[in-house]
């Protein structure tokens, strides 16, 4: 993203096919020696159960607030890149940037590591990751550089959903090379960046976004049509009576047959609701990250302090 990911990747690059033939012999009998070096990670993923984490929201010190070029909430699709920093967590890359992005001019959406996905930017607004073409289309997710295969089979879990969460949040299509694309093929396009990122970092696994984006359309389909990234879909606990706020994502679909609009609510601080001032478009879908209850009804967050009551919607979980 900064200065030192041109030199590593070129490091990176070279030592690819020998970081590829390491995987029979490191690891004996595992379920990585069942299967190709190009294949592994997905198989390994699917043996293993492996599942990703939650998506977690903050607010970063990024203070710009510029819309893509279609307009604000109007990304074009999800770029895929990789810090180039060894052993670095999504932690640590988080601080990094919040302290530094002044200097360094260049911010992300988030950063994913073997344990976490970490969201730092608002994705209805654009960041500065990949010069201005790339910018103002895509929103823009770090993949951070870890130790072991079982690391890197974890953070690619965790990258792919994110990215299939974020085409599904905003209602675009699965489309590798449109609507999931990389630094380097923005640099190929536009020459804004001289960045190759991720295709040296993920050679070094054995991987390629062929076999990233095959993840991707897996997730992308079962959270479309399931809410779960395997296909099932998962009872859901009852909220508490007393309102308290419960995280939960998903996706929830809105309508209103008396209106082309679905209205929405406020929360006061003590637990009351007040009209907003906007509304949803009927018939469309949106991300939701919290859920709460009042008066006999669920209310699904769709905005920093905007709500839709069950009464027009349904939810699907993530």
């Amino acid at each position: 993203m900064f200065s030192k990911k041109r030199i590593i990747v070129s490091a990176v690059a070279s030592i690819a096919f020998a970081g590829v033939g390491a995987f029979s012999t490191q690891f004996g009998t595992t379920a990585i020696q069942e299967v190709q070096a190009s294949t592994w990670v997905n198989q390994y993923i699917t043996n293993n159960n492996i599942k990703p984490v939650g998506i977690e929201n903050r607010e970063g010190t990024f203070n710009r607030w510029s819309g893509y070029r279609n307009g604000v909430g109007r990304p074009e699709g999800v770029m895929i890149h990789e810090t180039a920093t060894p052993n670095a967590t999504a932690e640590a890359e988080v601080s990094y940037f919040n302290r530094n992005w002044p200097v360094l001019q260049t911010y992300v959406h988030a950063f994913v590591d073997a344990n976490k996905i970490i969201n730092i930017k608002n994705t209805d607004f654009l960041v500065w990751g990949a010069g201005p073409n790339a910018n103002q289309r895509y929103i823009q997710v770090e993949l951070c550089n870890v130790n072991t295969p079982d690391q890197f089979a974890r953070s690619i879990s965790n990258d792919a959903f994110y990215t299939a969460s974020k085409l599904i949040q905003y209602g675009l299509p699965f489309v590798p090379d449109k609507t999931v694309v990389t630094h380097r093929q923005a640099t190929n396009w536009w020459h804004d960046t001289t960045h190759v990122d991720p295709d040296g970092y993920l050679a070094k696994w054995g991987y390629d976004m062929g076999q990233f984006n095959e993840l991707v359309g897996k997730y992308y389909s079962n959270l479309k049509s399931s809410g779960s990234v395997d296909g099932a879909t998962a009872p859901q606990p009852e909220l508490p009576s007393d309102g308290s706020v419960v995280k939960r994502e998903g996706k929830v679909t809105v309508t209103n047959p008396h209106s082309f609009a679905v209205p929405l609510v406020a929360f006061r601080e003590d637990g009351s609701t007040t009209d907003s001032n906007r509304g949803l478009a009927k018939e469309s879908g949106w991300y939701t990250d919290q859920q709460r209850s009042f008066d006999g009804h669920v209310y699904y967050r769709v905005s920093t302090n905007e709500w839709v009551q069950d009464s027009y919607s349904s939810f699907v979980a993530w």
